[in-house]
């Protein structure tokens, strides 16, 4: 269940650390200025810094009494794990192509001016955060971690060759391009032997993919845990065997009426060593390209923080959230 408290409990207008992705989304997103311009309309005191500038990290340290995250899933992950075991909440104005740390959230569908006034009665509501320890070291994430068919097609395509390959720098256009990769990877992905525990409990065989999500959806806006529950101290583990690839197939397909609901696992501690050789963390290949080393087996090890960071939500995603538990 989650755990929630009000946002302020004295003067409204408050100081806000607004980090923003300038190049998230379309063209038609809003500039910083204009971010800027409806904080200050709200009544609002906003220190802005870019993404794409070093300083951002630093503001972290004295955040004021929200941070604001305006872009992608990419920016909202890189923020968050800056702020785990911190009090201060984050605020998403999601600005990317998928926002599936906001869809979960329930804060898609309205303009940013709706978002911000919502602020005023919104909920801080407690958040998991997941940690991988690998080869590579020690890795927290906010959505997801996995490996096999989804990590395999995040470390062949990067964004840049994605936008490129959909024609347009356009979300709805790159989600549909991903989509149609992930149909032509199904079909020629290998199942690789893993061998995995949850919780202790031996659940070795030959897999397709395997994603311990933290949110319900994953990539390209795919449902995968409808039932996510974002502060239960649990993975959501979602294991696809060799046989089973015909039911990933409308998932990646527009139509969500022949879906079939893939077994959900629930787990606080997820061991996993297998030949893989990508792995993802949220929505980037884990470790980076120019980190990774070659390993003969990759054996991870995957725990829950739980309640490690704080958002906000408006009370109807609070309620629609408690329905779903």
């Amino acid at each position: 269940m989650q755990k929630s408290r009000p946002l302020n409990q004295g003067e409204w207008h408050i100081k806000i650390t607004l980090i923003h992705n300038p190049a998230a989304g379309d063209g038609s997103r809003p500039s910083g200025d204009d971010l800027v311009e409806l904080l200050c309309a709200a009544g609002h005191k906003v220190n802005y810094q870019s993404s794409k500038e070093k300083k951002w990290k630093k503001a972290l340290k004295k955040p004021g009494d929200i941070v604001a995250v305006a872009g992608g899933d990419g920016t909202v992950g890189k923020v968050a794990r800056r702020l785990i075991g911190s009090p201060t909440p984050i605020a998403i104005l999601p600005l990317g192509t998928a926002n599936n740390i906001a869809n979960t959230l329930d804060l898609t569908g309205k303009s940013l001016k709706e978002l911000i006034r919502s602020w005023k009665t919104a909920r801080c509501i407690n958040f998991d955060a997941g940690v991988a320890k690998g080869p590579w070291g020690t890795e927290s994430f906010v959505e997801g971690f996995g490996v096999g068919l989804f990590a395999e097609t995040m470390t062949r395509l990067d964004g840049s060759k994605i936008i490129d390959l959909a024609g347009a720098d356009d979300p709805p256009t790159v989600l549909r391009t991903v989509l149609k990769i992930l149909r032509k990877q199904l079909k020629e992905h290998p199942a690789t032997e893993m061998t995995i525990r949850l919780d202790g409990k031996e659940m070795s065989g030959d897999y397709v993919l395997l994603e311990a999500m933290n949110v319900r959806y994953v990539g390209p806006n795919l449902d995968l845990v409808p039932r996510a529950d974002i502060n239960d101290g649990l993975l959501d583990v979602v294991v696809v065997g060799s046989g089973e690839r015909g039911k990933l197939k409308p998932y990646f397909s527009k139509s969500k009426a022949t879906r079939a609901n893939l077994k959900v696992r629930r787990a606080r501690h997820l061991q996993i060593e297998c030949e893989c050789s990508s792995v993802h963390i949220d929505d980037a290949p884990w470790p980076e390209k120019k980190e990774r080393t070659v390993v003969q087996s990759t054996a991870i090890d995957v725990k829950v923080h739980p309640g490690a960071l704080v958002f906000l939500a408006p009370q109807e995603a609070k309620r629609r959230a408690r329905r779903r538990t």
